[in-house]
């Protein structure tokens, strides 16, 4: 089930859609203005965001500007009253893949959906299996880490954590995203439990000063090479 950030200050309108959504089969979740959305955002993983242009707070213009400085690839669709070019020109050049005017028809919001989703899907490009991290060399199949003569071999959540550190390579990942793709759920111990993963992760390539795993305050962590 694909999972929906909805943003729409008109809380009726807004009802109405994930309602709709839900009963498609999309979890949806709605949030009234800009700037609960980008916590929700920020809090959640998500595989579409449908943001309203003008909302309180926080507009969609910019709240898309605070998605796309945390996730290059994450969907957005825009939904609007206004129709100038200029604007329409404006909502694709921060970064979205879909702009619909109101009104709008249900049906026609759902076809854009699932033809976004299916293009994403297709589009998605398989990650390298292997890794060069300074003098390490990092195979996700074989889950080891190898410098020169000396291996180690990683668990499967070491695997899973140190790849996704690795496609997001000198780009922050979020704390809360790597905990629901990896544990399913981002509560007190599974982070504690990730805490101790990147601390494991760091003493294994402690000798390669090029490579570093850092904090970022508040947000989740950053592989530096």
């Amino acid at each position: 089930m694909a999972k929906i950030l909805l943003a729409e200050d008109d809380l009726n309108l807004g009802k109405t859609l994930c309602q709709y959504l839900n009963a498609k089969s999309y979890k949806t979740d709605l949030y009234e203005d800009g700037e609960k959305a980008f916590e929700g955002f920020r809090e959640k993983s998500y595989d579409l965001c449908i943001l309203d242009v003008m909302m309180p707070i926080k507009d969609g213009f910019t709240l898309a500007q605070e998605i796309r400085a945390i996730n290059k690839t994450v969907p957005i669709i825009f939904l609007t009253a206004k129709a100038m070019e200029e604007d329409v020109l404006e909502g694709f050049k921060i970064g979205g893949d879909d702009y619909i005017t109101k009104p709008f028809s249900m049906n026609e919001l759902l076809f854009r959906i699932e033809a976004i989703l299916r293009r994403v899907k297709t589009e998605t490009p398989m990650s390298s299996p292997i890794y060069t991290l300074g003098k390490y060399t990092f195979d996700t199949q074989k889950h080891l880490l190898q410098c020169e003569e000396t291996t180690h071999k990683l668990t499967t959540k070491e695997t899973d954590l140190l790849k996704m550190l690795c496609d997001n390579v000198n780009q922050v990942l979020e704390r809360n995203y790597a905990l629901k793709a990896i544990w399913e759920d981002d509560n007190y111990f599974n982070a504690r439990s990730m805490d101790v993963y990147i601390t494991k992760l760091r003493k294994l390539i402690k000798d390669e000063p090029s490579v570093e795993i850092l904090n970022v305050h508040g947000r989740g962590f950053k592989l530096v090479v």
